[in-house]
């Protein structure tokens, strides 16, 4: 989601729109965009060192040197659970609701047996709330699990991948500016010309007086 990510270290971080534009993998003029709020879609900013791409330290280095390129961190190898449900903190349990109506809604291809594994969860809670008969479904509100810390972006990318491999379709890609993104490099290209190019005033042509002119009035 190199969009989102451009998003949270341009609200977040003072590195330089180039920097971010080459860790993202983006067009410098795109993070441009993000940063006027010009982009056809307001992004959700998603955290690279909560998902275990950057670290605190690797930011500030940047932040000191606007030259330095950023290295992304290789995440954590993930502990593979053979048997049991996924432990989520206390704090974080009231949250589950949220993150599987997210995937019920974003990817449906996704079974109920992998939702409960990624989240955590029962089959039951999920059954209810795709019936939308949970007891709490007037306050649940989808939201990436991702952000919302249940899951990582490799776990969950990986699920996706899977599902829509045994589904027989693609698997989806990050496309929010996607038929946006040429007309809008070029939109932003042109007034950045337009602004350098601003021709100077020509100066006045000298005004030449006569006699009749100066006894006018």
């Amino acid at each position: 989601m190199p969009h989102a990510t451009a998003s949270w270290l341009v609200d977040n971080t003072s590195l330089s729109f180039e920097q971010i534009a080459e860790f993202c993998g983006l067009h410098i003029l795109e993070v441009q965009a993000i940063a006027d709020d010009t982009a056809a879609t307001k992004l959700t900013g998603r955290d690279p060192v909560r998902a275990h791409e950057l670290t605190m330290d690797e930011i500030e280095k940047g932040q000191a040197n606007p030259n330095y390129a950023l290295k992304m961190q290789k995440g954590p190898e993930q502990v593979r659970r053979t048997k049991g449900p996924r432990y989520t903190p206390v704090s974080k349990r009231q949250d589950k609701p949220d993150g599987i109506a997210w995937i019920l809604r974003h990817h449906p291809e996704v079974s109920d047996g992998a939702i409960g594994k990624l989240i955590g969860t029962t089959r039951t809670t999920i059954a209810a709330i795709r019936d939308r008969t949970h007891w709490n479904i007037g306050n649940i509100v989808p939201k990436d699990p991702v952000t919302l810390g249940l899951c990582s972006q490799r776990e969950l990318d990986a699920l996706v991948a899977k599902a829509a491999k045994a589904a027989g379709i693609e698997a989806p890609t990050d496309t929010r500016l996607e038929g946006d993104r040429e007309a809008l490099i070029e939109q932003l290209r042109a007034e950045r010309y337009a602004a350098s190019h601003v021709p100077e005033e020509k100066e006045a042509a000298p005004v030449e007086h006569t006699a009749e002119s100066l006894f006018k009035h």
